[in-house]
Order: structure tokens, then sequence, then C-alpha cells
């Protein structure tokens, strides 16, 4: 008798949470969209522009984080998957913070926040005790980002309740940094060796992929450094810290990206994707330093690294995990090439309406349409790849 999708789906937690992922995706541009339009509100005491921020940091790109890191700790650590009830309360918690920030109009501010405050310090706290259970010290930096994302969380709900646009701006910018430094953690231990092995695997110049332990750290450092230069720089009136921090970052990741050799996996559209989306994050950082120079506006920066970092890396990373932990080869569903095209296509036109070079309206709607074409298409071709037994008939 074959499993049903029910318990497979809550067999590991890379298929449950990349398939929230990707439909939360779609559900909270389509609704975005409706806000922008009038069509729909926002719980009473949000700004629509920060819940909109917030649900793409703290909605989306927070069920991502729990996808990946939480499939990959079994890899660190060599512990049994979070499966079955403990994998869908953590859903569960993750569900209702969206519930009540999408359809919580009408409760008290301080309920919202006590509901959606629950899933990332959960998250965090789980992950730590298994890190430390399995003497695992060396990931512990990455339970404490995802623990300060939940303070980031915390702000912007002190934001909400106080009508204090600080606050808000604080969690907003906070999250924003660790979400990037997450990128360029884990965008560091991947990327290059799965450079790697492939050119291995298919006579290729594998030495050509370099990294170096000098460079690795300058680019953590300066990456890190963006975070409290923020507030720092606003206390102190240092308006120079943050926009000469953030070129610094962006020259840093550009020069560790182009060390590993992207272009040499041009045939291979499951790494080119990851170089490519990485290479968002450089971008993002560029236009950080530029706004801070008055160059270009300030949103540009933040829609680099939205929807072309954090919306490229997801699917880059989902469209690959999902098919090395199911046990299939990893090569690329058919059409499954349209996802990638639709998510940078998607994250062109949001950046060239945020550089005023596409009229608002329009280039909102095109970018919509293309970011939930991205996901709609990554739902339809791996909802049969993630709701299914492993093909090689191993347990996961």
């Amino acid at each position: 008798m074959s499993a049903s999708p029910r318990s497979v789906l809550a067999s590991y937690p890379f298929r449950l949470f990349f398939l929230l992922t990707a439909s939360y995706a779609i559900a909270i541009i389509l609704l975005w969209a409706g806000v922008l339009t009038g069509h729909i509100g926002v719980p009473a005491g949000w700004l629509p522009l920060h819940w909109h921020s917030h649900e793409m940091l703290f909605g989306m790109t927070s069920a991502a984080i729990a996808g990946f890191i939480l499939t990959a700790v079994c890899n660190w650590t060599g512990a049994p998957p979070l499966k079955n009830g403990g994998l869908i309360a953590l859903a569960a918690l993750w569900l209702a913070g969206r519930l009540v920030m999408v359809m919580g109009a009408g409760l008290p501010l301080v309920c919202i926040a006590m509901v959606d405050l629950l899933f990332l310090w959960a998250l965090a706290i789980f992950l730590a005790r298994l890190l430390l259970r399995y003497g695992n010290r060396k990931n512990l930096m990455l339970a404490g980002i995802i623990a300060l994302l939940g303070v980031a969380n915390l702000f912007m709900h002190i934001g909400a309740l106080q009508a204090d646009i600080r606050w808000s701006l604080a969690g907003e910018n906070l999250a924003l940094g660790m979400v990037t430094l997450l990128m360029v953690v884990i965008g560091g231990r991947i990327i290059p060796a799965f450079t790697r092995n492939w050119l291995r695997m298919h006579g290729g110049r594998d030495a050509e992929v370099k990294t170096c332990p000098k460079l690795e750290a300058l680019t953590l450092a300066t990456t890190a450094a963006l975070i409290p230069a923020e507030p720092l720089a606003t206390w102190l009136q240092l308006h120079w810290l943050v926009p000469t921090l953030a070129l610094l970052a962006a020259f840093t990741n550009g020069f560790r990206l182009f060390r590993w050799r992207g272009w040499l996996t041009h045939r291979e559209p499951l790494l080119w994707i990851l170089h490519i989306g990485y290479a968002w994050v450089a971008a993002a950082l560029l236009f950080k330093g530029l706004a801070g120079l008055g160059w270009v506006p300030a949103s540009a920066w933040q829609h680099a690294l939205g929807a072309g970092a954090m919306g490229t890396l997801i699917l880059a990373v989902m469209t690959r995990v999902a098919l090395g932990h199911t046990g299939r080869p990893m090569k690329l569903p058919r059409f499954a090439v349209f996802i990638y095209i639709a998510i940078l296509v998607a994250a062109v036109l949001r950046m060239a309406t945020a550089l005023q070079w596409l009229p608002f309206g329009s280039g909102i709607l095109l970018s919509v349409f293309a970011w939930a074409l991205a996901f709609g298409a990554f739902v339809v071709i791996y909802w049969p790849i993630l709701s299914r037994p492993r093909v090689d008939g191993r347990p996961g």
C-alpha cells in the first residue's frame, strides 16, 4: 500500500515547508496587488508597505529558511528529521502567524503579535537544542540568526502597536540584514562545493573554483558589519558609514562570486541559477551603497535583495534540494527551467520599476504576474516530487 501524500509531506521538513513557501509566495504577492489597488485592507496599525515587507520576510522567507535549515541539520548532525506531529505543529505555528497577519484586521494588535512571534523563536530554540545535543556548535550561528530574525519581527510589531515608524524601520532593516547574512553564509557553503562537484563529474577543471579563507572572512565581516552600522550611523550622524560598508560588501561578495567561476556551469541550470541568485546579493549591496549616496532610489536595493536574491535563491535551493533528498537524479525536470526564467523576469521588472524605468502601475503588475508564474510553476512541477515517497525506496 503506497503512502498518502499527507504522510509523505510530514516525513521531512523540506517537503512541507517548500510547498508552503511557494504557495504563500503566490498568495502574498496577489494579496499585495489587491492592497495596492485598494481591494484588500491590512491589519489596523500596519502601514501597507511595512505589512508587505513583513510578510515577504517573516512569511515566505521564514518558511523557506525552515525547510532548508531543518533538512540540512540532519546532514550536519546525523539527527533524524523533524517529522509527523512535531513538523505539523511547527508548520501550524507558521500558518497561524500568516492567518492573523492576513485576516486579523479585527483582532487586537497585541494578539496578532503574540501569535506571529511564536514561529521563529520556536524554530531557533529547536535548532539550537538539536545542535547542542549533537555537539555541532559551529552551526549555532545559524540558530542565532534565526533568533535575531525573531527580534526583528518583534520590533516591527512594536512599531505597529505604538504607531512608531522608527521601530518598524529598525525591524525591517535588521531582518533584511540577517537574511542577507544568511544567504552569504549558506551561499558560500553550497555554491562553490556544488560547482566543484559538477565540474569534477563532467570532466571540467574543478580546481578553477577558488575559495580563500581571508576573502571568506572579509566577505562575512563586511556583510555582517552593515547590520549594526544602520542604527549606529543614525545615532552618530555618520552618513558615510552605511554606503561605504555597503560598497565594500558588494565588492567582496562580487569578487567571491567571480572566483567561483559560475560561467563554467552554463550547461547546468541547477547550478547557474545559484550563481545568478548570488549575483543579486552583490547587486543589492551595490544598490544599497548607491542609494546611501543619493544616486538611486532607496527602494532599489530592497527589491534587488527581495525580488532578485531572495526570490531566485529560494527557488534555486528548493528545486535542487527537492531532487537530491527524494533520491532523484540531479537533473532539472522537464519545463522546470521556466521557473528560473520567470523569477528572473520578475526581478528585472521589479528593479526597472524601482529605478523608475517603467511606470509604477504596469511595472508592478507585470512583475507580480511573473513572480506568481515562477512559484506557481514550482508547485505544479514539484508537487508530484514532494508528495510522493523517495524513488530509491529509502526513508525520508
